[in-house]
């Protein structure tokens, strides 16, 4: 059974960009709710006090107060600043318990790839979570994916989550989760002596037209 907590929110009037810039010197956060139930949709604002609360929590149901009534909604969508990581905008999703939901999933690898600790190889991570389709009650805080046993060029894909019955995969199950591939090695170059001492014998009159060569030029995010 997920984890449940109280989330408290205060409607948005001012919906301006001028609006949303002022909730955010405040230190709070805006957001939008809407529900499964409903196709009107209600701008507010959350503290962050609240929010760094809800996360310590490790809820993913919350609930919250629409005028006078109480409503169950999980966060449906996060946006982050592209630089500091703090968050800028939350969509917040009223759902009814006894319907599945479409939610993204965060996956945490665990393990050392015998392709990494054996034959230097390299990890890659190419998805960082899964969407799935469960009931709210069901939703998991992360999947754990263990890849001790991925050996250099191979791949973990999202058809290979053991999942359990009450949970359905929406990503695309040839999505890669997780690769170990070849490291690569930086190439040196060697200067080619001979064509460096043939050069050096060139006429005189070649020597003003190097000296004179142009020499190689250099060429030297904001939210809502």
């Amino acid at each position: 059974m997920a984890n449940e907590f109280k989330l408290n929110i205060f409607k948005r009037d001012d919906l301006t960009k001028q609006g949303v810039k002022k909730v955010r010197r405040e230190n709070n956060i805006p957001g939008v709710f809407y529900s499964y139930d409903s196709k009107e949709s209600i701008a507010f604002y959350v503290s962050q006090h609240m929010i760094i609360e809800a996360k310590k929590s490790g809820a993913r149901i919350f609930n919250i107060l629409v005028g006078d009534k109480k409503q169950t909604v999980i966060f449906k969508s996060v946006q982050y600043h592209p630089v500091t990581d703090d968050i800028l905008h939350i969509d917040l999703y009223g759902v009814n318990m006894k319907e599945t939901v479409s939610i993204k999933v965060q996956l945490i690898l665990i393990g050392n790839p015998v392709g990494v600790a054996n034959d230097g190889g390299l990890l890659v991570q190419s998805l960082n979570e899964v969407e799935i389709e469960c009931l709210p009650s069901d939703i998991p805080e992360n999947f754990e994916v263990d890849i001790t046993e991925l050996g250099l060029g191979d791949s973990y894909r999202a058809s290979d989550l053991k999942l359990e019955d009450k949970y359905k995969l929406a990503t695309d199950e040839n999505q890669t989760i997780a690769s170990i591939t070849q490291a690569m090695k930086e190439e040196e170059t060697q200067p080619d002596l001979e064509q460096g001492a043939t050069e050096g014998m060139e006429p005189d009159d070649s020597t003003d037209t190097e000296n004179n060569a142009d020499s190689p030029s250099t060429e030297s995010k904001e939210d809502e």
